[in-house]
């Protein structure tokens, strides 16, 4: 796929047309979004995806196509689980509800670069070295098999969100005010000195969370299509319509209990798909002398059938099993075992069990509602 030098300054130009837009919308007249505004949005963001496809089909033909909705699908997949993360840090941080909008398009501008990063090194590794397949594949089986393992186990494991190394450094090097007084900003003055916000935390959380999980769904939208163009524009369309999924699907997340597994399946097919590409284009010459290996490759349809399949299939069997588990008076969690967002501060610690003196006088942090109930796969 000749990409001109052109479209990728156009595409560029636009792409930070729509965010920049967005922020400057948000960051103005922060709210919380109805489901009218969510689903309007939503929809044309998946429209636009649409047309893409469509474009790319009637311009460069179908190939490139189904690899461009092949990987689509598979990102916004990946993009669902991330949710379940988002909600935890959502409720870990006490993000009064009319201000996540905002950092969670903060935190998508921020993933959304840095992804770029590791997409420019992924397209300039394949085409130099082609043992880097053999790498990415291996990986993603190793990530499939542990997710399985991560996901089989989650009765026994509560989910938490663990605050990397970076988040831990700036807390300890930059104070920290725990007052949401600030709104959107980033930066406040508090008794005379200049303190970091909450959100200037949250929105740090939620970037460098994602790219966590891009490191696995970087490899493997490579593993469906090799084509710098298209990998970043599935990249940006999944991630374009991730704040409307936080604020429409909400507790439905909780009921996708077979997300984790679905999800191991799928990475586990690309990887091998991954092998199976490595094998046909080898050139280790530890591997069959440098020749190439004469083993079928999956072709794309193929690739995009096994993941409609497989999302379809988690879907159909998660939701069923909700049902019977509310049938059978198993829901997830009771409402009087768990704290509630509104009982988490900015720092993380629960206040539930506090004397009536603390809830009378709340903290300035005190959030109102999330959308919904924090789970998942951890990272």
């Amino acid at each position: 796929m000749d990409v001109p030098g052109w479209v990728w300054i156009v595409t560029l130009l636009l792409i930070t047309v729509v965010f920049a837009f967005d922020l400057l919308v948000l960051g103005r007249r922060p709210h919380e979004p109805s489901r009218r505004e969510v689903g309007i949005a939503l929809s044309i963001y998946v429209g636009l995806a649409v047309l893409f496809g469509l474009g790319v089909l009637v311009v460069s033909g179908g190939q490139l196509a189904a690899e461009f909705y092949a990987g689509w699908l598979m990102e916004y997949s990946l993009s669902v689980d991330n949710l379940f993360i988002f909600l935890i840090i959502m409720a870990k941080f006490g993000v009064p509800r009319k201000y996540q909008q905002f950092a969670l398009m903060v935190g998508i501008v921020m993933a959304l670069a840095m992804r770029a990063v590791f997409i420019l090194v992924g397209a300039a590794a394949i085409e130099r070295w082609s043992w880097v397949f053999y790498v990415f594949g291996a990986f993603l089986i190793y990530t499939a098999f542990r997710l399985a393992l991560e996901n089989l186990g989650h009765d026994e494991q509560e989910d938490d969100f663990q605050e990397n190394a970076l988040l831990r450094w700036v807390e300890k090097r930059f104070p920290v005010t725990q007052s949401w007084d600030g709104g959107t900003k980033l930066r406040v003055v508090e008794s005379g000195k200049r303190v970091l916000t909450p959100m200037a935390v949250v929105v740090l959380a939620l970037g460098t969370t994602d790219l966590l999980f891009a490191l696995d769904s970087i490899p493997a939208i490579f593993g469906l299509t090799q084509e710098p163009y298209l990998v970043l524009m599935a990249n940006v369309f999944a991630l374009m319509g991730l704040r409307q999924l936080y604020f429409l699907l909400g507790d439905l997340l909780k009921r996708l209990v077979y997300l984790g597994l679905g999800l191991s399946v799928l990475l586990a097919f690309i990887g091998v798909k991954l092998v199976l590409h490595a094998m046909h284009e080898n050139e280790l010459p530890f591997i069959n002398g440098g020749e190439h290996l004469g083993v079928p490759e999956v072709p794309i349809w193929l690739s995009l059938t096994a993941i409609v399949v497989i999302l379809g299939v988690t879907a159909v069997t998660s939701l069923a099993k909700s049902r019977r588990d509310a049938a059978q008076g198993l829901d997830v969690e009771s409402e009087d075992t768990r704290p509630h967002p509104d009982e988490v501060n900015v720092l993380g610690s629960s206040q539930r069990g506090s004397s009536s003196s603390d809830e009378a006088a709340p903290r300035p942090g005190r959030p109102e509602n999330g959308p919904g109930d924090p789970g998942g796969r951890s990272s």
